[in-house]
């Protein structure tokens, strides 16, 4: 797992790529974190070159979205694979965190 972290239209983006497991999860979530701050600023996490993630990564995704949503916060979620996308919507993550296909309208949509 590797991720990156960058800020593009008052947004912090964090892209993760490869896996996202039990044996990484704890690191996915002290980064994304870590993209929290000081401030109300969005938070959008790419995952464009995400590969996998267990159901400890999708812990860590829920957990961040409810943490941002008490701080009143943007939590976006964008460019997810077909396979991913299918593990979201049968959990049901997608009816709770705001899905976007790709990160263009990830970030369109904090403009509303």
């Amino acid at each position: 797992m590797k991720v990156t972290t960058e800020e593009a239209a008052g947004a912090m983006i964090t892209k993760t790529e490869g896996r996202v497991d039990s044996s990484n999860a704890r690191a996915f979530d002290d980064a994304l974190r870590a993209t929290f701050g000081e401030g109300d600023h969005p938070v959008i996490v790419d995952c464009e070159e995400l590969t996998y993630v267990s159901s400890a990564g999708l812990r860590v995704v829920l957990l961040a979205a409810k943490t941002l949503q008490q701080q009143n916060r943007k939590f976006k979620i964008c460019s997810l694979t077909n396979s991913i996308r299918d593990l979201f919507e049968i959990s049901g993550f997608d009816k709770i965190i705001d899905v976007y296909p790709d990160r263009s309208a990830a970030l369109a949509s904090l403009e509303n």
